[in-house]
């Protein structure tokens, strides 16, 4: 299993929502509401003082799936999120080593 955590602009939610809504078998995502800053954001590359302390808001998104389907909700994802602006976002995904559904016990891909 892997979770993909996806940085995103909050205008492009209803893209991705419907672009993941595609992907057979994926049952669900996890929004987040964000702030934060990268390398270059205020002042494009000088940080002034006050920068360290502004943030701009945007959404985290949260998928857990079935390692087959990474690369398309990835795409999906990525396709759905792009301006072509800088501050697109960023999409990680990592290992989940054990999942459990607690309503019914189930664990694994199946809790998924």
């Amino acid at each position: 299993m892997k979770e993909i955590k996806a940085y995103i602009k909050r205008h492009k939610l209803q893209d991705i929502t419907i672009a993941l809504g595609r992907v057979a078998g994926l049952t669900g995502m996890t929004v987040v509401e964000s702030r934060g800053h990268g390398i270059g954001w205020a002042g494009r590359g000088e940080h002034s003082r006050d920068s360290l302390t502004d943030y701009v808001s945007g959404l985290r998104l949260e998928v857990i799936c079935r390692d087959e389907w990474v690369e398309q909700v990835v795409s999906a994802i990525e396709k759905a999120a792009h301006t072509g602006l800088r501050g697109d976002g960023k999409i990680y995904v990592s290992d989940i080593e054990m999942a459990v559904r607690i309503s019914t016990g189930e664990r694994g891909d199946a809790a998924v």
